[in-house]
Parts: C-alpha cells; sequence; structure tokens
C-alpha cells in the first residue's frame, strides 16, 4: 500500500468506493484547516466529504447525510 490515501473514499462497504485496507490502516481528514472525525465519505479531486446530518436516518436505516465542499486534506495515522 501506498503512503498516499484514496482520492475518494467511502466507510460503507456497499460502496464502490471502499477500500478495507485504507479503513484498517487509518484514515484521518482535515477539512478546511479543522480535524474532522465524523467523516463519512470525501473525494479530494471535487473538494467534499459527507457527514451525517444529526441522529436523521434513512428508510435503511443508513443516517443522512450533508455534502460540504471544501479543502480536503486526507492522512494515513500514524502507526504505532
Amino acid at each position: 500500500m501506498t503512503d498516499t490515501p484514496p482520492d475518494h473514499l467511502s466507510n460503507d462497504p456497499r460502496s464502490p468506493h471502499y477500500n478495507e485496507a485504507a479503513m484498517n490502516r487509518g484514515i484521518g481528514i482535515r477539512f478546511n484547516g479543522n480535524e474532522r472525525r465524523d467523516v463519512e465519505e470525501y473525494c479530494v479531486s471535487e473538494g467534499w466529504i459527507r457527514v451525517a446530518a444529526g441522529r436523521a436516518l434513512d428508510r435503511r436505516g443508513q443516517p443522512l447525510t450533508v455534502k460540504l465542499r471544501g479543502t480536503v486534506e486526507p492522512y494515513f495515522h500514524l502507526e504505532a
């Protein structure tokens, strides 16, 4: 695996952008300079993240998400 996180990543196993190896390694996200721990999905090239919209769920029991636009900087957590 490379030291660069994927351009587009989702934490939902049903998504085509899910990458189990990257998720197991640990991904951190800086969005507009602030650390975010509630990111469901991100895309660096398009400049957006998806975060849960409160505690609301859709009809399949998945959290409703909101797309936020800005500067996305993913990184791998340091291995201890």
